[in-house]
């Protein structure tokens, strides 16, 4: 079809900024910050499993090589008397061993042995005894709390379809896919399909999930993969992971508990006992989760052992700063001078118990870093939790989510601005009072201009509509932006799960949001091919759809339109729907037409990318958004953009999704705040 060409636009700021008080200056970033906690190393396991060794199978040993050092710390800077360690006084051995610079405990702050340090509790037992208790009560089906440096998390045999039924049923956790924790790689290999990327992030000293497709004669649960393709494979983190597997010599099903206060009371219910111990806790610890992308791999939930390493920031924060992320992956981030610090993933906010955790995390690494925010950063929409709290702060900035998606890619590859960004997510507000979420950008760290956008459908029922990806396919179908006629609704006959037809043709005509969402897209896709009419949690849809697809031979993509629109790249997503559905009525399979929308969208993404490089001459491009959580998708499109000639990047320190919002909001504000001259479109109550 016809292009219509249109002269290259000057990139537009668009960050509100509200300033009170005095001038700027530089602070520089507090020093001698903890280093990050580090999975069990190969010497000191060595020693646990040593029958002669004075630690063996003391379950908090650890060195200067490893153990928890985040996790403990309660003020800085980092040293034993300001770490929960100092409850317990070294004995005149450990002492010798943290005084020897030749010796592998020297200043390991943590260092302890059975006569000095913490001791395991279970039910009325303590010490090996008690771990033996627990041992035997896994083993006979099962489920115990486990006390760990950063909180408890819940522990169950993997291969036991009852005790997993009942884990499923204590934890409240449906149809989520459960990780699975194993003794080696050799034992994970057993269990998923593993590339050389896949062994060496569960190698990694963080000891991460490590999402891989599942392996087809898996000795696992069918529960506990809630029938994906996929497996979240762990490695053991702590030493009592490792004697765990040890005694039961099976792989477990180990998830973090949902009550984020730490308490042993918030956990017990519904377990058959909680294996405990007497150290303190100070600060809540998930899992981290990651995912290799070939040569690359990104990162999912950056939490434990990640979360506290230090982020760089392209234009130095003038004065602190606190950016406070989005709802639904709760993260904040600190950023003072030249450094920032990414805060552990908390949870979907709307959750009271993790809006706690998410409070007290934030009181603690303030309190820890020394660091007072003089500004707040915030989402552009002032309704969701997060905006809420900057209320707290006088002078506050907003930035648009999808802004901060591609502004995180990119200051963490330390890229020069402008940038091309491709930020794919669910819904985050425009800048036009619409929900975006399939979005080109030009962007700089202070500004933005869209250049392209997927098209828009109304979401039937609102909130209703990301639960019930069948609401949503409706949306496209009755009432999506096209450029060609609507989708005869014939097709979509005989769709199980789907609501009336007439019943959503009335609650679009009473009016709702619209929104642009390539999550939103993909749901409906998923639902059209019967493998998700609603949602049994955040992401299901897209997995499934993932899932379809995985596997099938290289396919052609469906039938697409890109057409411009107000000055706009518009992406007509009801004539892909159309072609899926006239696949679909031809009897092709749904996983065949899954790897076909999958195609599309990444060639109408390079597509995108090169209309935006012939009229900006820019081509870098940053990918975002949780919809590049999709390994499908996300290899796809960093190996078109690569044959394309553009140089493409991902978030692989900070999350793709929402879990990385805040970096992105913290890297804005403070190049803004940097600005000698406010650039036009800023806003201020001073």
């Amino acid at each position: 079809m016809a292009v219509e060409e249109h002269a290259p636009a000057r990139v537009r700021p668009y960050v509100r900024l509200l300033v009170t008080g005095a001038g700027e200056r530089q602070v520089p970033y507090p020093r001698q910050e903890p280093p990050a906690d580090r999975a069990t190393c190969d010497d000191c396991l060595r020693e646990l499993f040593d029958p002669a060794n004075r630690r063996y199978r003391y379950a908090f040993i650890d060195c200067a090589s490893c153990g928890p050092r985040a996790a403990i710390a309660e003020s800085l800077p980092y040293a034993r008397e300001h770490t929960v360690m100092r409850h317990f006084p070294m004995c005149a051995t450990c002492a010798a061993e943290y005084d020897d610079p030749g010796g592998r405990r020297f200043r390991a702050e943590s260092t302890a042995c059975p006569s000095c340090g913490p001791r395991l509790r279970f039910l009325s037992v303590t010490g090996d005894q008690a771990l033996r208790t627990a041992v035997e009560i896994v083993a006979g089906g099962g489920v115990i709390a486990v006390k760990g440096p950063g909180g408890f998390q819940l522990v169950c045999d993997a291969i036991d379809d009852a005790a997993v039924a009942r884990f499923r049923e204590v934890t409240g956790r449906a149809t989520e896919p459960l990780p699975v924790m194993v003794r080696d790689v050799t034992s994970a290999g057993a269990l998923g399909h593993l590339a050389d990327a896949d062994r060496r992030l569960l190698r990694d000293p963080a000891a991460p999930i490590v999402l891989v497709p599942r392996a087809r004669h898996a000795v696992l649960s069918a529960a506990v993969c809630a029938g994906t393709a996929g497996v979240g494979l762990v490695l053991p983190g702590t030493p009592l992971h490792h004697l765990l597997l040890d005694g039961l010599r099976r792989p477990l099903v180990v998830v973090t508990a949902d009550p984020p206060s730490g308490t042993e009371e918030a956990v017990e219910l519904g377990v058959d006992g909680v294996l405990t111990h007497d150290r303190p806790l100070v600060s809540r610890r998930d899992d981290s989760v990651v995912r290799s992308l070939g040569s690359r791999s990104t990162v999912i939930r950056r939490a434990r052992g990640l979360a506290d390493a230090q982020l760089p920031l392209p234009v130095a924060a003038r004065r602190p700063l606190l950016a406070l992320g989005a709802e639904r992956a709760g993260t904040f981030t600190l950023a003072c001078g030249e450094r920032a610090v990414l805060g552990p993933h908390l949870g979907d906010l709307t959750d009271a118990r993790a809006l706690e955790a998410y409070e007290v995390e934030l009181d603690r690494l303030r309190s820890l870093h020394g660091v007072e925010p003089a500004y707040a950063a915030h989402d552009l929409d002032s309704g969701c939790l997060a905006s809420r709290m900057a209320s707290r702060w006088p002078s506050r900035v907003a930035v648009q989510h999808h802004h901060a998606h591609v502004a995180a890619v990119a200051a963490e590859h330390g890229l020069p601005a402008p940038f091309l960004g491709v930020a794919y997510d669910g819904l985050g507000l425009g800048d036009d009072g619409t929900f975006w979420g399939g979005e080109l950008l030009l962007a700089t760290y202070t500004g933005y201009q869209r250049l392209g956008r997927f098209s828009y459908a109304p979401m039937p029922g609102g909130a209703a509509a990301v639960r019930r990806p069948a609401r949503m396919a409706l949306g496209y179908l009755v009432g999506g932006e096209t450029t060609d006629q609507p989708i005869p609704m014939g097709l979509a006959a005989d769709l199980p799960g789907f609501p009336p037809v007439d019943g959503i043709r009335q609650v679009i005509a009473r009016g709702g949001p619209v929104t642009s969402g390539a999550g939103s897209l993909f749901d409906a896709a998923a639902a059209l091919l019967g493998l998700c009419p609603a949602a049994g949690h955040a992401g299901d849809a897209a997995e499934r759809l993932e899932q379809a697809a995985t596997g099938c031979p290289r396919v052609e993509p469906l039938a697409w339109r890109l057409a411009r629109r107000d000055g706009l790249w518009v992406y007509d997503a009801v004539a892909t729907l159309r072609d899926l559905l006239e696949a679909r009525a031809d009897g092709e399979p749904a996983g065949r037409i899954a790897a076909a929308f999958h195609a599309t969208i990444a060639a109408v993404t390079v597509l995108m990318c090169e209309r935006a490089a012939a009229e900006h001459d820019v081509t870098t491009v940053c990918l975002s958004g949780e919809v590049f959580q999709n390994r499908l998708l996300a290899a796809d499109v960093l190996a078109r953009l690569t044959l394309a000639g553009f140089e493409p990047y991902i978030g692989e320190r900070v999350p793709v999704g929402d879990g990385g919002v805040s970096y992105g909001q913290a890297v804005i504000a403070a190049a803004t705040l940097a600005t000698p001259s406010r650039p036009t479109g800023l806003t201020s109550d001073a």
